[in-house]
């Protein structure tokens, strides 16, 4: 089922000023579109890319987009930003037609499906031969220093709504289904990053306590003042460059044999 295409121009200007102030966002954006490559004259499907963003700036770069999402928050959100129809997904199916996409964009999705293998699969029959799909979701990292900061802090997997704690290159190869091939993966968001993620989140929880959730609330003057400054932390992530990021962006083919790769 689609939405209407209800374009909101001042909503898609909040949603913008939101990403040109989160490195977050924007660490996302460059990950995805560096594993997506050239998407000119491609049939593409994204899910899940925040309230409508990255969808946009994706059709901005060239291809056929469809838009999905399975909250119907986020659905109405990004008809709003991009005004047009987006499909709401329910459970692990995707309600498109056998070999329907070159290229398939999930973006902190995965995760939040109890069935994700059943996710995958359906990842595998929508795409056509050769076409490949980027996944993105939080990187298994148990040990990781500021996972116990967080549990503490009441951002669990729970509060996240995480059916799933997170997935490295083995557990998604292990989960592939026959035709789907991993061809690569590759970690961000690494400790300074994730300790930045972790105050602006607490902080959103006391601001949503105190005022509610309003996702077109402009972006505030002290945000804009404090971006730059935010921007520098996350840059010394370049200072750990062989540790593993706490996202991952992987890649997988779809083979037109099973293979067991």
């Amino acid at each position: 089922m689609s939405t209407d295409r209800r374009f909101d121009a001042s909503f898609r200007e909040q949603q913008l000023a939101r990403f040109r102030v989160s490195v977050l966002k924007q660490a996302k954006w460059r990950e995805l579109s560096r594993a997506a490559g050239a998407t000119n004259n491609l049939r593409a499907l994204d899910v899940g890319t925040e309230n409508g963003v990255i969808g946009l700036l994706f059709r901005e770069h060239g291809g056929q987009w469809t838009s999905a999402d399975a909250a119907p928050e986020s659905v109405r959100a990004i008809g709003r930003t991009l005004g047009e129809p987006v499909t709401e997904l329910h459970g692990a199916r995707l309600p498109f037609p056998d070999a329907s996409f070159d290229l398939i964009i999930i973006a902190d999705l995965l995760e939040h499906v109890e069935d994700d293998r059943g996710l995958l699969a359906e990842v595998a029959r929508c795409l056509a031969v050769g076409g490949r799909a980027i996944l993105n979701v939080p990187r298994l990292k148990p040990w990781g220093l500021l996972r116990p900061v967080r549990r503490a802090l009441g951002l669990t997997d729970e509060w996240h709504g995480h059916l799933h704690a997170g997935y490295d290159e083995r557990s998604l190869r292990s989960m592939l289904p026959p035709t789907l091939r991993l061809t690569g993966t590759r970690s961000y968001v690494r400790f300074f990053s994730y300790a930045l993620d972790t105050a602006l989140n607490v902080a959103a929880v006391r601001a949503t306590r105190a005022a509610g959730a309003d996702e077109g609330r402009p972006v505030s003057a002290a945000v804009r003042r404090m971006y730059p400054a935010m921007r520098a932390f996350a840059a010394l992530d370049a200072l750990l460059p062989f540790t593993n990021g706490y996202m991952l962006v992987a890649t997988v083919e779809r083979t037109p044999f099973p293979t067991m790769s």
